[in-house]
């Protein structure tokens, strides 16, 4: 998971590595990406190289490699949880266990919209915070958007707190479907749904918690989980 700028750094870096054979300088990377300083060229090198993208060479100077750009991140299903519901998801942070052979376009670039509760309904969907890149191969037609969760009501779906969710945008959704409620016009929150006669209930994946029943004019679908974006630590 990269933040825009991550992302066009460890581009900037890949594609003068290709060109020249020699990594840019700090100063030309505080160019291309239009930074005041290169204390920020720094922290986002830092965060490249924690997250697997670069490494650093031993005695020489100016020396990074790439080791995997972005589209190599793995897609793969959580194997905990008994819902019936598999997320397509992104392993951040470890090991990958196959490599897709995904052209340097074949992302999209999503906003995040904040945080949302799965568990006790938080404030609304938020403003944009930020912008991560998606592959394509997840996503499919449509809008999509990004949105953190919070809270653990999902669990036994292998939705975790801290998880990224992938969020294709619809109004409708079909019984069973895990998706963003908008409760009573000011709360969201992440649920599968369940159609049950004029009633609507959310319903979370964690024995914890209970099953909340609304009328058909109390909830707004906003949209329905496709993905994950997990970071490990």
């Amino acid at each position: 998971m990269l933040t825009k700028k991550q992302h066009e750094l460890l581009m900037f870096i890949h594609e003068r590595i290709k060109e020249t054979g020699v990594s840019p300088s700090f100063d030309e990377m505080k160019e291309a990406l239009d930074l005041a300083s290169k204390s920020g060229i720094h922290r986002l090198i830092t965060a490249l190289e924690e997250r697997g993208f670069i490494r650093r060479l031993a005695h020489r100077a100016r020396a990074l490699e790439v080791v995997k750009l972005p589209e190599q991140a793995t897609a793969a299903a959580p194997s905990r949880g008994r819902a019936p519901f598999k997320p397509d998801v992104i392993e951040g942070g470890g090991q990958n266990r196959t490599q897709s052979h995904m052209a340097a376009n074949d992302v999209r670039e999503l906003p995040l919209l904040g945080k949302i509760a799965a568990g006790t309904p938080i404030t609304a969907i938020q403003h944009e915070t930020d912008r991560l890149f998606v592959p394509e191969t997840m996503l499919g037609a449509g809008e999509h958007y990004l949105l953190e969760i919070e809270g653990d009501s999902m669990i036994e779906a292998g939705i975790l707190d801290g998880d990224v969710v992938v969020i294709k945008r619809i109004n409708q959704a079909n019984s069973g479907e895990i998706v963003v409620a908008l409760v009573e016009g000011e709360e969201a929150t992440l649920k599968r749904l369940r159609k049950k006669g004029q009633s609507i209930a959310l319903e979370p994946a964690n024995r914890l918690y209970e099953t909340r029943i609304f009328g058909p004019d109390q909830v707004e679908v906003q949209g329905k989980l496709v993905g994950l974006i997990r970071r490990y630590h």
